[in-house]
């Protein structure tokens, strides 16, 4: 019986030209730690994350999840692996979804998640050129209804949504707060969250927690959750 040995996975290297399937094994196997996305076909290795990162991250995952706990039926997900497509793995550094069992486009696949969450947050420092090019093309072909950066120095809030087969930046409204289209009540002060203000962060959100929308979106929700009741869950 022949003792030679298969030949590892080749290691992904920046800048090859991979499927996901492909790219996705090959990230599997690499050490603990390492961190790759697969943007338009093409491997990029992310740089490390400074300090205004990584407190603008903070601060936008603690924005979703507390619209998260008071709104059922939607799951965050921070640096989660995302298979968007054949030409798309990435690892978005915050995403809301509709879970799957309530209508939502994404599905589970193994591990991670696989289709275009609702929403998807970027945070962009030293990779703005990236978030802003082709992962926000990625973003669009894969269908994701919103997709925000918040962008550092200069500081920038690039709220993004679909209309048609575009993602399209939009202006906050005249009261200067973003109401999000895909999830009825997450309102957010732009200026707050570049100012890293996180009361002013929290008033604007519970202004829309508040609101008419967010009860009836709510409301949506768990009427979804009884059908699923009465058909029986799987």
């Amino acid at each position: 019986m022949s003792t030679a040995k298969l030949p590892a996975v080749a290691p992904l290297v920046a800048g090859q030209r991979v499927n996901q399937a492909d790219f996705h094994e090959r990230y599997e196997a690499m050490p603990p730690g390492s961190r790759a996305e697969l943007i338009g076909g093409v491997v990029f290795m992310p740089s490390p994350v400074g300090k205004r990162h990584y407190i603008t991250t903070a601060n936008a995952v603690g924005w979703l999840w507390t619209y998260r706990t008071r709104t059922p039926g939607v799951e965050l997900g921070d640096n989660g692996s995302t298979a968007l497509d054949d030409l798309g793995e990435v690892q978005p550094d915050a995403f809301l979804r509709i879970l799957p069992d309530r209508g939502g486009q994404t599905r589970d696949m193994g591990k991670i998640i696989a289709g275009a969450p609702e929403m998807v947050i970027e945070v962009a420092d030293s990779s703005k050129g990236v978030d802003l090019g082709p992962k926000l093309a990625d973003y669009e072909r894969a269908g994701v209804l919103e997709y925000i950066v918040f962008a550092i120095d200069p500081d920038e809030v690039h709220w993004h949504v679909r209309q048609g087969n575009r993602l399209v930046r939009i202006p906050p409204d005249l009261d200067g707060l973003y109401r999000s289209k895909a999830f009825p009540g997450l309102w957010l002060d732009p200026s707050a969250m570049i100012a890293d203000d996180c009361p002013a962060i929290a008033i604007a959100l519970e202004r829309g927690l508040a609101s008419e929308e967010h009860a009836a979106f709510v409301a949506s929700m768990k009427d979804r959750d009884r059908k699923i009741d009465d058909e029986g869950r799987p």
